[in-house]
């Protein structure tokens, strides 16, 4: 009975690609106090889906691979748009951009130059991730005129851009050593 209720993950990572769009729009409209109920709802539907998911064990290939992405496009979104309404600077939108593109071009390279690519975030990965969310929910809360230091917004730049540079980086090492490990292998 219970495993006919294994669409219920994928269902809930879907919903958070549909909340993209009026989370958008309440941050263009800067509707702060919309868009923080909005992100929070989102991030409890992560949550549900993901304990559910490990749970009741009902895990799958498409969740595996459209949380993750969910999740991304929450946040790029959110810096996009915080970007466009002049709150963040346009470096730090590129910035975070430009890490996570290079994640992926990086590790397409990987698989069809060296081997199979098997997705797995590191800890400063996580840590980024962590990061930029923490930073996001905490400048959209002082936005929204509740209670936040208004520090939060310089040195939360700050933050994501000392950990987004860290983390691009430490991807890089990481698998382009294992780039040259794989080749030298192949090669002997």
């Amino acid at each position: 009975m219970i495993q006919t209720w294994r669409w219920i993950p994928n269902a809930l990572t879907f919903l958070r690609l549909l909340l993209i769009v009026p989370f958008a729009i309440a941050l263009h409209r800067h509707e702060y106090l919309v868009a923080l109920l909005v992100f929070l709802f989102a991030a409890v539907s992560d949550a549900v889906d993901g304990f559910l998911a490990r749970h009741y064990n009902w895990q799958s290939r498409l969740g595996a691979i459209a949380d993750p992405l969910a999740d991304k496009a929450l946040l790029i979104t959110t810096y996009l748009m915080l970007t466009l309404t002049g709150v963040l600077p346009v470096w730090l939108f590129w910035l975070v951009l430009g890490r996570d593109l290079l994640i992926v071009v990086g590790g397409l390279a990987f698989h069809y130059l060296v081997g199979r690519f098997e997705m797995e975030p590191s800890m400063p990965g996580k840590l980024n991730t962590l990061l930029q969310i923490l930073v996001a929910l905490a400048i959209i809360i002082l936005l929204a005129d509740l209670p936040m230091q208004p520090w939060v917004l310089e040195c939360g730049i700050w933050v994501v851009a000392v950990s987004s540079v860290f983390s691009g980086l430490h991807y890089c090492v990481v698998w382009g050593g294992r780039a040259v490990v794989a080749q030298r292998s192949k090669s002997r």
